[in-house]
């Protein structure tokens, strides 16, 4: 009997509500209530490393939102609560907090959850009402620093840098949305609603091996500072599939606190600034050279003390009588006279080709936003002086991964494998499709040019003929060059006094090789020389790399190819 007098007194309520004053409870829900529309964030997806190892990822994390009906009269005292306790603009949350005609405000994004709820609740706690939490993925960066300029970093409305900026509209996904109705600040619970749910992002794969990533930067890091130098980077490149396992650069920064950095310090310095190569081109040069069949390893090059070029006169980096080199001396020595001499013998035009062929004066195109094409004089303005310069490395620009790759080439017996950042296939914003699956190959010098260029690279390393033993790899036969350029610089961008800019690249093991490494120091103060300054980082980061693969010892004995005559 109880039972149906409580029952029929409901059913009375309920015809009162939907039948008798349908209106009336209409207009205060109009007065008091509305519609909210609220975003459902996308999770973004993992920028993850050849092993699946997450160098970004997202994690649990809150928005916090306000109704400011019922934050309005103490807009100002909660504006300054906010602002202390998640560190927000305070006329930004003002402006937030004080809407008149709107039931929904975001006063935080992406703020971690324990802090988000921990805000909410201390200001429940001390009489505030109105504010609340909602799920909003936040990016995490698990190692900090290590490829933090590849990978870049996210903003408050997005991303701002790196792999993140070029593949965001990959990474983000689309956000959903829910339009519910309200009545005095809460939700309606049988309201009208409705939900356009989230798509994911869709995760990034890199070609980028973390811990070999991680050992390069922290060798790269102590080299540029025992050198007392400006900058610097590093690349290991598998030599067979053109992946990219390592691009160091220092100085770096922390991708969780960007802002503690200089901004400059924040983009990979060795594919965005160019900078003109040094003796490191004279690879390039001369197995062009032996590749158009003018000169072999072993052509014998009267090298003076000086050479005229076009009202100037080319030195050596050390002072020298006459000497009778062969060409692998010229390598070993690294003469930029015999250099300069020896590429005079290309017909018009021949050096610009091979250099272009190499992929020099173009973008490597594999995923970093800003990338630089370097700078390769046009045919209108290639001279015979101009030629002299650019064979020994100097008047040219380029980008680290461009030379890496041009290595590279001779590593892999003159064929060029275009280098990869990303594994499969990957689209950038631009909507340029880059990746493994895209890469390509083409042959730029004879494998008899490569061959003879790799003994040549040998006697570089040799204590008794070249200028790198340092370089050496214990256990292992190493083909490698050093280079040395003067810095570009200043207002006037001419060369900088004493300003120099060194480097090592080499490949191991030079007989079958499985990696290429290019290290670049700009403007130590202290032992200047590629061989003593990068060479010992080379030898570092290649050690690490055969040992990390386990790549044997082939048992191959060093070229011991004549340098003089």
């Amino acid at each position: 009997m109880f039972i149906a007098l409580v029952m029929s007194f409901f059913g009375a309520r309920l015809v009162q509500l939907q039948g008798v004053e349908p209106a009336k409870y209409a207009t205060l829900a109009a007065e008091t209530g509305g519609t909210v529309t609220v975003d459902l964030p996308a999770v973004r997806g993992e920028i993850l490393d050849r092993n699946g190892r997450p160098l970004a990822d997202s994690v649990d994390g809150r928005m916090v939102v306000a109704d400011p009906q019922m934050t309005r009269k103490s807009a100002p005292q909660l504006a300054r609560f906010l602002a202390r306790r998640l560190h927000i603009d305070y006329f930004t949350t003002l402006h937030a907090l004080s809407q008149r005609h709107s039931r929904f405000a975001y006063v935080a994004r992406r703020v971690p959850a324990s802090l988000a709820v921990r805000v909410v609740n201390d200001a429940t706690a001390a009489g505030y009402q109105g504010l609340a939490t909602r799920n909003d993925p936040l990016r995490s960066y698990p190692d900090h620093d290590v490829a933090a300029n590849l990978v870049g970093f996210m903003g408050t409305d997005g991303p701002l840098a790196g792999l993140e900026l070029t593949f965001d509209r990959q990474l983000a996904g689309t956000d959903g949305s829910e339009t519910y109705e309200v009545g005095a600040g809460n939700r309606i619970p049988l309201g009208h609603s409705t939900v356009t749910p989230a798509v994911n992002g869709t995760d990034l794969h890199t070609t980028i091996d973390e811990d070999l990533q991680w050992y390069t930067q922290r060798v790269l890091r102590q080299t540029v500072l025992n050198a007392a130098a400006d900058s610097g980077f590093a690349i290991v490149m598998d030599r067979r599939t053109g992946e990219v396992l390592a691009l160091a650069d220092y100085p770096s920064y922390d991708a969780s606190n960007p802002t503690a950095s200089p901004a400059k310090d924040r983009n990979s310095l060795a594919m965005t600034s160019p900078y003109e190569p040094g003796s490191v081109e004279k690879v390039l040069t001369l197995s062009s050279l032996i590749d158009a069949g003018k000169v072999t390893d072993r052509t014998k090059v009267v090298v003076p003390p000086e050479l005229p070029s076009g009202g100037h006169i080319i030195h050596d980096w050390f002072s020298h009588p006459t000497l009778h080199l062969t060409l692998a001396g010229v390598i070993a020595q690294s003469s930029n006279i015999g250099t300069a001499k020896a590429s005079r013998l290309f017909a018009h035009g021949q050096l610009r080709h091979y250099l272009d062929e190499f992929g020099l004066g173009r973008p490597t195109a594999v995923g970093i936003n800003g990338e630089t094409a370097g700078i390769v004089p046009t045919g209108s303005q290639w001279t015979g002086p101009l030629q002299d310069r650019i064979a020994f490395g100097q008047s040219v620009a380029v980008n680290g991964l461009q030379m890496a790759a041009a290595i590279n080439t001779i590593a892999n017996g003159g064929v060029r494998v275009s280098p990869s950042l990303i594994e499969g296939s990957a689209t950038t914003n631009t909507g340029q499709q880059v990746g493994t699956d895209r890469a390509t190959r083409h042959r730029v010098v004879s494998s008899n040019a490569a061959a003879q260029m790799t003994d040549m690279m040998e006697r570089v390393v040799d204590p008794n003929a070249g200028t790198a033993p340092m370089a050496q790899v214990p256990g292992y036969v190493v083909a490698g060059k050093t280079g040395t350029a003067q810095e570009v610089g200043g207002p006037c961008h001419c060369y900088r006094t004493g300003g120099m800019d060194v480097s090592f690249a080499g490949f191991a093991p030079a007989d079958d090789p499985r990696f290429t490494v290019y290290v670049v120091v700009k403007h130590p103060r202290r032992n200047i020389g590629g061989g003593i300054t990068a060479g010992p980082a080379f030898s570092k980061i290649m050690s690490f790399a055969l040992r990390r693969y386990g790549v044997p010892p082939t048992g191959a004995q060093p070229s011991h190819i004549p340098t003089t005559w």
